[in-house]
């Protein structure tokens, strides 16, 4: 029999007449000897948050652009990659929108690119910063925005935003 350590009051008891304050009390008691026994690990590392920075990823291939003045939209409603800590997969839709200057991104060599996040181990906030940075870096616009929003594992889904130019400090 599991006993309580406060009050001495048995943590499994659900008897018909016990009163409910006396079960919620229990629970709670039960609760606070758990975590009080319980170290708490530090459970992401650095090495974890850096996971997947240093890869090499393929060149985004660009044409020139003929107009001035206009955005562009780019979706990927089946982006996939995978959590760095635990291994599992991460299902997403990825969207680039951007104002070209000089350059326009070949769409094919974006979409390829993308692929290689697929078995990379990497974080979510990483994948759209890294996006966002390389596709500058090939494109050059004038202005762009990654938004990265992923399916919910465990009960809670992510939506990430990032922007160039990024705002100075």
């Amino acid at each position: 029999m599991v006993r309580c350590w406060q009050r001495g009051v048995d943590a499994g008891a659900v008897r018909i007449g016990f009163p409910l304050w006396r079960r919620l009390e229990t629970r709670a008691c039960a609760f606070k000897r758990y975590n009080a026994s319980m170290p708490k690990p530090r459970r992401y590392t650095p090495e974890h948050a850096a996971a997947g920075l240093d890869a090499k990823f393929p060149e985004i291939e660009t044409w020139p652009n003929q107009f001035p003045g206009y955005e562009i939209v780019i979706d990927d409603p089946e982006f996939t990659s995978v959590c760095p800590k635990t291994g599992l997969p991460d299902f997403g839709v990825i969207t680039l929108r951007y104002q070209p200057d000089k350059l326009c991104l070949e769409l094919k060599s974006y979409k390829e690119y993308l692929h290689c996040y697929r078995n990379l181990g990497i974080f979510q906030e990483n994948i759209v910063n890294r996006v966002l940075e390389d596709v500058v870096r090939w494109a050059k616009p004038v202005w762009a925005e990654v938004k990265g929003e992923f399916r919910p594992r465990g009960g809670i889904s992510t939506t990430v935003v990032a922007r160039w130019p990024r705002k100075k400090k």
